[in-house]
């Protein structure tokens, strides 16, 4: 089977904003709060933060399930890693996630700036320059057959898709708005174009959207 490329369980705003202005160590959406952005997936059953027992089930909780099935490798951007801006200065700073990364698999960091390897439990953080299309050769040679996940920022997202390297996108707008931040679109319909496209919108206000080729 093919592997492919795909986005998963990324929140923007309203207005298209995956993140607000002002990184920071103390804030990594700016000033976005990422607990209103993410809500629908934190009340799902599978969310892997959840102390409680409980959840909804349906739609939500497979999306959410789905975010982990037949992943091999995660490609991203440096400013998901973390905020650091230009050369590394320190390389004590091993991204945003402690000793256990969420990722389970080779992350690939774009970024100018290259830094050594290094592991963390199971996930091994690579960091690598080149275009979109050179980036993802590697990504699926670490991911030995299994599919690539292209988890953000939106910046880096964008690039893949104007590129044409995104087989499957699912998008969660959240009803917040930002005004100004890191954006991913001006309205989802830009997409409609190059891929099929599913709109499912939720009682909480959060609206889904799905594309795929």
């Amino acid at each position: 089977m093919t592997q492919q490329v795909r986005v998963h369980n990324f929140a923007v705003s309203s207005d298209g904003y995956a993140a607000g202005e002002g990184q920071s160590l103390e804030r990594p959406f700016g000033h976005a709060d990422p607990m209103r952005m993410m809500s629908w997936a934190g009340a799902t059953a599978s969310w892997p933060n959840r102390t409680d027992p409980g959840g909804s089930r349906g739609l939500e909780d497979y999306l959410v399930r789905e975010f982990h099935r037949n992943i091999g490798a995660e490609i991203m951007g440096r400013n998901k890693f973390g905020p650091h801006r230009g050369p590394w200065t320190d390389h004590e700073w091993q991204g945003w996630w402690g000793a256990e990364p969420p990722f389970h698999t080779p992350v690939l960091v774009m970024t100018h700036h290259e830094r050594p390897s290094f592991t963390l439990s199971d996930t091994t953080f690579h960091f690598v320059g080149g275009s979109p299309a050179e980036v993802l050769e590697r990504a699926l040679a670490a991911a030995d057959g299994k599919d690539v996940r292209l988890g953000g920022g939106a910046d880096t997202v964008r690039q893949f898709l104007d590129a044409g390297l995104v087989d499957t996108l699912h998008v969660a707008v959240a009803p917040v708005e930002l005004g100004v931040g890191s954006r991913l679109w001006e309205s989802p319909d830009e997409l409609d174009d190059r891929y099929h496209h599913d709109v499912v919108p939720r009682p909480d206000g959060t609206v889904h959207h799905l594309y795929w080729r």
